[in-house]
C-alpha cells in the first residue's frame, strides 16, 4: 500500500471521525472503502450512459423483441 497526504475540511474530517468511532475502523479503512464504492458507482455511471448512448443510436424497434412471442411458455394458462 502506498501512503497518501490529502487535504480536507475540518468538517468533513470531524464527520469521518464520528463514524470511524462509531464504527470501530479506522480512517484508512473507512476512506479505502468509501473510495472503492466512489470508483465502482462512477464504473456503473459510465456504462450506464454508454448503454443510454447506445440506444439512442440505435433504438430498439418492435420486431426486435416480438419474434420471441412464439418462444415463450406459459405453462397451463
Amino acid at each position: 500500500m502506498r501512503t497518501v497526504q490529502m487535504t480536507l475540511d475540518n468538517e468533513l474530517v470531524d464527520r469521518v471521525d464520528n463514524i470511524v468511532k462509531e464504527l470501530k475502523t479506522t480512517r484508512s479503512a473507512f476512506t479505502r472503502q468509501a473510495l472503492q464504492e466512489a470508483i465502482e458507482r462512477f464504473n456503473v455511471r459510465r456504462l450506464e450512459e454508454k448503454h443510454r448512448r447506445g440506444y439512442e443510436l440505435h433504438p430498439v424497434t418492435r420486431k426486435e423483441f416480438s419474434v420471441w412471442e412464439s418462444e415463450q411458455e406459459w405453462g397451463d394458462e
